[in-house]
């Protein structure tokens, strides 16, 4: 559907510009006076310029999902909420997406089917979970569970962010100290040494080589780390193979692999209990949580747990076969199938993984500042030894 780009005004006479999609300008002014608007002029966007109108953030879905759990509890029927909805949003972009669904909705699609209409902001997870409400009747409880999880993954985001900052500002500052040394320091103290005509210490010529080879190659040195980065990321996104080698390569990193897999498994844990909470069967969650595991080697060992269990083996034989899962996990399983408390088993193992994250997040970023100091001030240490140890050993000579 083609895109145009409107000037509008409002009922109240304020202006407003954005980008939203209609067969032809007929039916832009048709859906712009449905959000309430006038439409004064419009011009037709390039199919390209599709990609540049904005996402929507993560703050304004929670506010979403607790304006949807809110119109659900009220009985408020869905199509109406959603028309109060569309003429009280800021955002012109999550305006447009909203009626979008609401035309849809009274076209008679139901609300899951709308949403899946726009997958650039409502995720397959989103959709799946909305589905699941509409099959249950539960659909307050799903809005709810969505909002909450919503809110835990942007703190831990913003958390995450927030602790970066520090560590960054240390990476920038010495990597810039070591580009002065390289470029000017170490040239100035070469010329110096090379006019005395004396032997060189093994450290400070490899530090001259290093030298000349980053001010004669500096251009190389900056475009091949990007052009190698730009080309695995297409045969990541293009190749299965690489992608599966990139997803294991992930895993089993030293330090970053283990918290990686603790982070997915979180994210699985959660999903499925959400899933399985809201009255989807065992193994429709587990092919949802295929695709949201959002790596392919726990994508597929997901997969393998499926055929298993629908083969006849438990569920808590299966996920002891996927690996990953400590033995507390396990065992929590095992009684929340025995007593028929799998969805609260679910529960405690969603915050077992997220305590887990957080604290282990938490600990590695802290003990990152003090590495990170550590390990490029030796840098430095070790660049100024190679450059003024021959410098000392001249002074040292001359006072003699």
């Amino acid at each position: 559907m083609p895109a145009f780009h409107y000037r509008a005004v409002d009922r109240e006479g304020r202006h407003t510009r954005g980008e939203l999609d209609a067969v032809n300008d007929v039916d832009l002014e048709l859906r712009l006076r449905r959000m309430g608007l006038d439409m004064i002029g419009y011009r037709a966007l390039a199919p390209r310029a599709l990609a540049a109108r904005g996402r929507i953030g993560t703050r304004e879905l929670i506010s979403l999902c607790f304006d949807l759990e809110q119109i659900s509890r009220a009985g408020i029927p869905m199509i109406d909420g959603l028309r109060d909805l569309r003429d009280g949003v800021d955002n012109p972009r999550l305006r447009e997406i909203l009626t979008s669904v609401v035309e849809d909705m009274e076209a008679g699609r139901l609300l899951s089917q709308c949403l899946a209409r726009h997958p650039q902001v409502f995720g397959n997870v989103f959709v799946s979970l909305v589905r699941a409400g509409e099959q249950s009747g539960q659909m307050s409880e799903v809005f709810e569970n969505l909002g909450a999880t919503l809110r835990m993954q942007d703190e831990l985001a913003s958390q995450t962010r927030r602790l970066l900052v520090y560590p960054t500002i240390v990476l920038l500052v010495v990597l810039a100290v070591m580009v002065f040394l390289f470029t000017y320091l170490v040239p100035q103290v070469t010329g110096l040494l090379r006019t005395m005509g004396i032997a060189l210490p093994v450290q400070t010529r490899v530090m001259i080589a290093i030298s000349e080879a980053v001010r004669a190659w500096w251009p190389l040195l900056l475009l091949l780390p990007a052009l190698l980065a730009a080309g695995a990321g297409w045969a990541v996104r293009t190749r299965p193979a690489a992608r599966h080698a990139w997803d294991w390569f992930k895993l089993h990193l030293p330090l970053t692999g283990p918290l990686l897999q603790r982070v997915i498994m979180a994210r699985f844990a959660n999903v499925f209990a959400l899933l399985y909470r809201s009255g989807i069967t065992i193994l429709d969650a587990l092919h949802t949580c295929e695709a949201i595991a959002d790596n392919r080697v726990v994508g597929r060992a997901i997969a393998r747990a499926t055929g298993q269990i629908d083969a006849g083996v438990s569920l808590t034989e299966a996920f002891r076969d996927i690996g990953g899962f400590p033995p507390l996990v396990i065992r929590m399983l095992r009684v929340g199938e025995a007593t028929g408390a799998l969805d609260t088993a679910l529960v405690n193992i969603t915050y077992f993984y997220n305590r887990d994250v957080r604290e282990s997040i938490e600990r590695g970023l802290k003990l990152l500042e003090p590495v990170l100091v550590l390990a490029l001030g030796g840098c430095l240490l070790l660049i100024l030894w190679a450059v003024l140890s021959p410098v000392y050993d001249i002074l040292g000579k001359l006072q003699l």
